[in-house]
């Protein structure tokens, strides 16, 4: 059941990672996406637990999964890059946003597989048929309407402020401040939408500058 709840997250990064690609490269990025991602997720689930003692490392982690969030919400600019350019791109971001999703995510899986190497496996071989068609069905949805996409921003942005406050040092200055515990996660989710909405709409904005001033040049 725990990699059934973990694997929501990887739906939304697969799919926001691969919804500008073709549809062949689609089925690619899903498929090689959830794999790559399960097979980092059974080595992280044997060192997590010493990784998780690093100070700081869950503040940077939360902090570069904000950057992902807001870039996902971008997309990638398609001129003038090749398909499998942007296949190997998708791929790259569904398995470094996983690696950070999964550093405190793994321990739990750990913690319910008590040990039991084929027990661990089986549960994440049952999320990988879960995550390729809960990514396929979030495309989709995207496709038709596009605020899906600001929401994904929106909960890849809430899982960066929980591992932000969730970091051993800032848990050690926030013990005293029970609600940062729910506001920051909160402000995660709010400022990557703001943010990708801004710089998408100075992007789109700019894009149509480029295209008018070349048929009416401004001297």
């Amino acid at each position: 059941m725990i990699n059934i709840v973990l694997s929501g997250d990887n739906a939304v990064v697969i799919a926001m990672a691969c919804r500008n690609l073709p549809p062949r490269a689609q089925r690619l990025g899903i498929i090689w996406g959830t794999v790559g991602a399960v097979v980092f997720r059974v080595v992280l689930t044997f060192v997590a637990a010493w990784l998780l003692q690093l100070p700081y490392l869950q503040l940077i982690g939360g902090i570069l999964l904000f950057i992902i969030a807001v870039k996902l919400l971008l997309g990638e600019k398609e001129e003038h890059v090749e398909a499998s350019d942007n296949l190997i791109s998708a791929i790259k971001t569904i398995l470094f946003a996983d690696v950070i999703m999964s550093l405190d995510n793994v321990l739990g899986i750990a913690a319910v597989a008590r040990g039991n190497f084929t027990l661990l496996l089986i549960g994440l071989g049952i999320s990988i048929p879960i995550v390729v068609f809960g990514s396929t069905l979030i495309m989709r949805l995207m496709a038709r309407f596009p605020i899906i996409i600001y929401i994904g921003a929106g909960i890849l942005g809430y899982v960066a402020g929980e591992m932000i406050v969730g970091d051993k040092v800032a848990a050690d200055l926030v013990h005293n401040y029970h609600f940062l515990h729910s506001t920051v996660p909160l402000a995660g989710a709010a400022l990557a939408i703001i943010i990708g909405y801004y710089f998408k709409e100075k992007t789109r904005k700019r894009g149509y500058y480029r295209r008018y001033s070349s048929i009416f040049p401004i001297k």
